[in-house]
């Protein structure tokens, strides 16, 4: 099995500050780059912030200046990055997230399609799933909410398209009195995350931002880390809970063989003891 050195690049990201933001990014891949990592995770909306409201008349489309900031930067470390951005298209905004090769070419791009409803005034819902073959294997994407345990759909559709393993631009948040011992992320972010990984045989890398949430519905609530790098086996790497905690998580992982394709996935989910039948019993 190929193994990957990734990092997980728990950034600082603030509200409306895109080229403040960016050089921070671009000081992580390098970072990275110098750690020797295959891949770098950066987080959900990083440009302008999730759901800051400058996003909405200065975002960029993809390609576009700040993509082709990343493309560069990929090809100069020779470094795959995976990154979430706001894009901007004919009909609104998009919640993105692009995965860009060691040569800077973008090899696929993604718009988060479970939107939390202080989202829906700043970005279009996606209508798309897709997977890509890469040199470590095949790769889905999705974003942060993605993976809600009422939303796992998404990631059993890109199971089921092959995918080895989920990249996932995140931005978790809680309010400002939060503390790591109150940490009430273990059952909405380890548990589906566990889910996935040990019913598909895959692994899923979260990376989240900190930082104070300065504009835009949830001003006031911080953004704590906790970058999470889950396997068929459990935990392998985590970010510290703590919104001050910017920094980047090192983690490596042999990239999993699927568990089963096609129809042969159902027989696998009932021997694991999944239960199909639970939303047709409630209906």
């Amino acid at each position: 099995m190929k193994k990957v050195k990734i990092g997980l690049g728990q950034l600082l990201v603030e509200g409306g500050e895109p080229e403040r933001n960016m050089e921070r990014a671009i000081r992580m891949i390098e970072e990275a780059a110098a750690q020797q990592c295959d891949i770098i995770l950066l987080p959900e909306t990083f440009d302008f912030a999730w759901t800051h409201p400058s996003g909405l008349t200065e975002a960029e489309p993809i390609p576009g200046k700040y993509s082709n900031m990343l493309c560069e930067q990929a090809a100069r470390h020779r470094i795959f990055i995976c990154a979430g951005l706001t894009e901007k298209k004919a009909d609104g905004n998009y919640n993105t997230a692009v995965l860009i090769n060691r040569e800077g070419e973008m090899l696929l791009k993604y718009h988060k399609i479970n939107l939390l409803d202080v989202e829906w005034p700043f970005y279009q819902i996606g209508t798309t799933l897709n997977v890509v073959d890469t040199e470590f294997g095949r790769v889905g994407l999705n974003i942060c909410a993605d993976n809600y345990r009422d939303s796992l759909s998404i990631g059993h559709t890109l199971a089921r398209m092959g995918a080895q393993f989920i990249l996932s631009p995140s931005s978790w948040t809680v309010d400002y009195s939060v503390t790591e011992e109150d940490d009430p992320y273990h059952e909405k972010w380890l548990k589906p995350y566990k889910t996935l990984a040990s019913l598909y045989n895959m692994v899923i890398i979260g990376t989240t931002c900190v930082g104070y949430i300065v504009g835009g519905p949830y001003e006031g609530k911080k953004s704590i880390g906790c970058s999470l790098l889950i396997g068929p086996e459990g935990m392998m790497a985590q970010g510290k809970f703590n919104e001050f905690a910017g920094e980047l998580i090192l983690g490596e992982f042999e990239v999993p063989t699927p568990a089963a394709k096609g129809t042969d996935i159902g027989k696998m989910l009932e021997s694991k003891g999944y239960k199909f039948d639970v939303i047709e019993k409630q209906l």
